[in-house]
């Protein structure tokens, strides 16, 4: 695969890119950029100086993953340029190339398609009550837990629509909206990078030993963790 060929088909690098001119805006307005060792402005100049072997450099480093996709860059690029653009095209193609397993930040993405991806598909929402727990968020705490046992009482009292077919917070989202999210997945090719994050990443998981077997087994335990011992 040429990557740098498959890179500038995306309409994502195609609106994103203009002229670089490093002036380093994009680098001063970016929030990722106090938390972590992130600088959009190198990314934007090293996709526009077009080396191959830079461009396979970035979908295997932990840098594509650093950005919030906020695009507070694009509000301020003199140039118009939008490095979050970029950013998102570089990760689709990590993603279709299998070099995102490559990263430690990459191979998080598992993790990340195993709860809000199949939240989505399963409930309608990234974040759903009922699949949050103290098991997975201790910071939740033991009130949480409380909470989660007395939802349905709680959740009434509160005036929500939880668990059922009504407009409202938490309602219950019908059969057919559940249907036409899958094939919107479908139609714009998200079902099909799922599936690739999936076989990507249990090639690793054969590397390290660890059960592959879908939703919390061991691998998703270890990326969900930070990479600890499973």
């Amino acid at each position: 695969m040429n990557l740098l060929q498959e890179l500038k088909k995306d309409i994502r690098y195609i609106e994103g890119l203009n002229a670089c001119i490093n002036c380093g805006t994009c680098t001063a307005i970016c929030p990722a950029a106090v938390f972590n060792d992130y600088d959009p402005r190198n990314i934007v100049d090293t996709v526009q100086c077009a080396s191959e072997s830079d461009i396979r450099d970035l979908l295997t480093s932990d840098t594509i993953w650093y950005c919030g996709e906020c695009l507070s860059c694009k509000t301020r690029c003199p140039r118009g340029n939008t490095p979050g653009y970029i950013v998102q095209a570089l990760r689709a193609l990590s993603i279709e190339s299998g070099l995102f397993v490559e990263s430690e930040q990459g191979q998080k993405q598992l993790a990340i398609k195993r709860t809000v991806g199949d939240h989505i598909l399963k409930h309608g929402y990234c974040v759903y009550i009922d699949e949050v727990n103290t098991e997975m968020y201790p910071e939740q705490g033991p009130v949480w837990d409380w909470l989660q046992e007395n939802r349905e009482q709680v959740l009434e009292r509160l005036g929500t629509s939880y668990q059922k077919l009504q407009s409202g917070t938490l309602r219950l989202t019908s059969e057919e909206s559940l249907n036409d999210l899958k094939r919107i997945f479908d139609e714009t090719g998200a079902t099909q990078r799922f599936e690739k994050i999936e076989a990507y990443s249990e090639h690793v998981a054969n590397k390290l030993g660890l059960e592959f077997s879908g939703g919390k087994d061991a691998y998703f335990g270890y990326q969900y963790n930070g990479n600890e011992d499973a």
